[in-house]
This record gives C-alpha cells, sequence and structure tokens, in this order.
C-alpha cells in the first residue's frame, strides 16, 4: 500500500502540472491561427491592392489587430490608411 501511494502522489502532482501548462499553450495556439488568419487577410488585400488604392503595411501590430478584431479591425486599418 506505501508503494501505491509513493507512486499516486508524483502522478497526481504531474498531472496538475501538465494541466495548468496546457492553459496557457492554448491561448499560444489561438493567438498564433488568429495572428496567420490576419496575415493572411493584410496579404489577401495588398494583393488587391491596385483595384483599391489602400496598402496595409504588414507587421505585428496590424496582424494582431486584423486577427483579434476580425472584419471590424481591418475596416478600422483601412480608416487609418485613408485619414
Amino acid at each position: 500500500m506505501e508503494a501505491f501511494v509513493t507512486l499516486l502522489i508524483p502522478a497526481l502532482l504531474t498531472l496538475v502540472l501538465v494541466r495548468l501548462m496546457l492553459i496557457p499553450m492554448k491561448w499560444f495556439f489561438k493567438l498564433g491561427i488568429h495572428s496567420a488568419c490576419g496575415f493572411f487577410c493584410l496579404w489577401m488585400l495588398n494583393a488587391i491592392s491596385a483595384f483599391t488604392g489602400i496598402y496595409f503595411p504588414i507587421n505585428a501590430a496590424t496582424v494582431l489587430i486584423a486577427g483579434f478584431l476580425g472584419i471590424p479591425g481591418i475596416a478600422i486599418l483601412a480608416l487609418l490608411a485613408v485619414l
């Protein structure tokens, strides 16, 4: 019985630590997915910039704005580019 308890306690601690570490990993994964989508949207809009005349610089700030805010974020960037 003592051997079981000595193996159970580290196993439970390891399980708790892994669960605690997975929560921030979800945030980083979500951040990566949203940033990739924002980059792709800005890249596509820059591809048609000859027709619209609006060029969006692709940097960390614009990618994160487009990724997190989506279409309203791109509209804000377009408004800032026009002004």
